[in-house]
């Protein structure tokens, strides 16, 4: 703004304030300027604050789909996701994505999946389609940003577990072996003579580790039930993890069948209804076999509807037999939720911060799990 005109100036503080009589400017906008505030307004403009709105988009679907394309014509992506994020909020945009025309039109995010998700059970055959493929279309971006890390986290997390001090030839980690001998350079030869080798154990076919994602579908946690059916379906995917995903409400779901699809994982969920925590947690520990080589994942804001000390004396007993237990309080961009911080802090005192988590922090976190050790917190909620 500070190498900005006057002029340009001016013109930005017209398209922040509206337009309204006394708002001062005295800026008229024409051509693309005017189709911008047209866009917004029709969102954004009411007649005092709080009463009858001045825009609108209507009640049709083509209306609609005309409005999408024009946002993304005139804004970036970013704030493209916002102002469809404000229209399903503020002038029940929800009910038009019924539509496939709308549906088309619109920029697929992470909110986008979890508003149709909250809609499954309304989508006609149609719309069905469609949704699957704007669902599929975000999976996929997310697998590409998250997958390759995910892998690389989890399984050098296994393949550390397994390190050994004298290995054959090919299971030498050269990597960590020329570090651990540097002060062995031989400087007349440019070389390093390894006095300790550091390798790896050959990998094995058995599994190795069970981890269980225990996810809260309640309505406030969509993005964190979509991000975590997509690290399921990652998990899934290593032959040394075995991987289940179950999701809840006051009803307990287990989709690890489906896990080698995210999109049907996430058809599979219903958000919205109460929250049992204590019948989850009671579910997946009846599931655990191995305890010392389980990890469990526990992604709710901790509303708990079910019996909160039950749950609290399950998590303890977990704990006891060994399985390492991680509670999130989602698994999301979105930042510091809402979240019982009395539940949280009796999960606390059994030694499990519960915080939030977001997707780029997960295998990180998945990895400390894995190996045990102290686990890479962020800021405190």
């Amino acid at each position: 703004m500070s190498t900005s005109t006057p002029d340009e100036r001016l013109r930005r503080w017209r398209l922040v304030l509206g337009g309204a009589a006394a708002e001062g400017t005295g800026r008229t906008l024409s051509g693309t300027d005017a189709a911008m505030d047209a866009a917004l307004a029709a969102l954004y403009d009411s007649a005092d604050g709080g009463g009858e709105r001045r825009g609108g988009l209507g009640g049709s679907a083509p209306s609609v789909a005309r409005w999408l394309g024009d946002i993304r014509d005139y804004f970036p992506r970013s704030v493209v996701r916002v102002m469809q994020r404000d229209a399903i909020d503020r002038l029940g945009l929800a009910a038009l994505l019924l539509e496939p025309e709308t549906l088309e039109a619109v920029e697929p995010d992470v909110h986008l999946v979890g508003t149709l998700l909250s809609l499954n059970e309304a989508l006609g055959e149609t719309t069905r389609e469609t949704a699957r493929a704007v669902v599929r279309k975000v999976v996929a971006d997310l697998e590409a940003r998250l997958a390759s890390r995910t892998r690389a986290a989890v399984t050098g997390a296994l393949d550390r577990s397994a390190r050994i001090s004298r290995p054959r030839h090919r299971d030498i980690d050269w990597d960590r072996t020329l570090r651990a001998n540097l002060r062995h350079y031989l400087p007349e030869h440019r070389t390093v003579v390894p006095e300790r080798l550091i390798g790896h154990g050959r990998a094995s076919r058995a599994v190795r580790k069970e981890v269980v994602l225990c996810v809260d579908q309640s309505a406030s946690m969509a993005a964190s039930v979509v991000y975590a059916s997509v690290f399921g379906a990652v998990l899934a995917s290593l032959r040394a993890v075995a991987t289940r995903l179950v999701v809840f409400d006051t009803s307990v779901v287990d989709l690890t069948d489906v896990l080698d699809d995210p999109v049907d994982v996430l058809f599979g969920t219903r958000l919205g209804g109460g929250t049992d925590i204590n019948r989850a947690l009671a579910y997946c520990q009846s599931r655990i076999t191995r305890p010392a080589d389980t990890v469990v994942v526990l992604v709710s804001d901790l509303y708990e509807g079910g019996i909160r000390d039950e749950m609290l004396r399950r998590v303890a007993a977990m704990r006891a037999s060994g399985v390492e237990f991680v509670a999130l309080l989602a698994l999301s961009d979105d930042g510091a939720p809402a979240h019982d911080r009395e539940h949280a802090a009796a999960l606390a005192a059994l030694g499990v911060p519960a915080f939030a988590c977001t997707p780029d922090l997960f295998p990180e976190i998945m990895a400390a799990a894995l190996e045990r050790r102290p686990l890479p917190l962020p800021d405190p909620v």
